[in-house]
């Protein structure tokens, strides 16, 4: 238990720190929170609007409309303007919390890893740097780029994520993990 622990710290320490290098230093994500010179324009509109926090697909009909209004409103959106927002109605600097919430999540992440990995026979350096890709592949396929199909984004920036930071938690884990073993 000690070394599934200990290599689940160093492990989501490692996530932890590629995800700083992607999201702030080399700043990957840039096209996913691009600026744009109207944003003053469009957050005074939503503010004018009241609009509530929350999230939204616009437009978007009204959830006691018909399966036929819903067809109606579908073919007269084809080609038209639509937006995915998250509003939030006042801006709260929360990235102290925010990092200890982030650190916990990648410890159970590469934690519930750690615990597949510890199941497998004859594992080695490269099975357990090609499973901790696969798992991050996994979490890519399945919800991020499964998002990206639907909401037409770009998902480039968090499929390098998926194989850099868990490319480095397998070299890792690999590593740690078969220390001490006879060939």
């Amino acid at each position: 238990m000690q070394k599934t622990i200990i290599g689940a710290l160093v492990g989501a320490i490692i996530l932890f720190l590629w995800q700083f290098l992607s999201f702030g230093v080399i700043n990957l994500h840039s096209s996913q929170m691009a600026y744009s010179p109207q944003q003053d324009a469009v957050m005074q509109a939503m503010a004018d609007a009241n609009l509530e926090e929350g999230e939204f697909f616009m437009p978007m009909p009204p959830p006691s409309a018909s399966e036929a209004e819903m067809q109606e409103h579908r073919t007269q959106m084809e080609g038209k303007p639509w937006a995915l927002v998250k509003y939030r109605k006042a801006y709260h600097d929360t990235m102290a919390m925010n990092m200890i919430r982030g650190l916990a999540v990648d410890f159970i992440a590469v934690f519930l890893l750690c615990w597949m990995l510890g199941k497998m026979s004859g594992l080695n350096l490269q099975t357990t740097v090609m499973v901790s890709v696969a798992v991050g592949l996994i979490g890519y396929l399945s919800i991020v780029y499964i998002d990206g199909v639907w909401f037409e984004g770009s998902t480039i920036p968090d499929l390098i994520d998926a194989i850099v930071a868990w490319g480095l938690i397998g070299g890792w884990l690999g590593w740690w993990m078969n220390r001490g073993k006879q060939g």
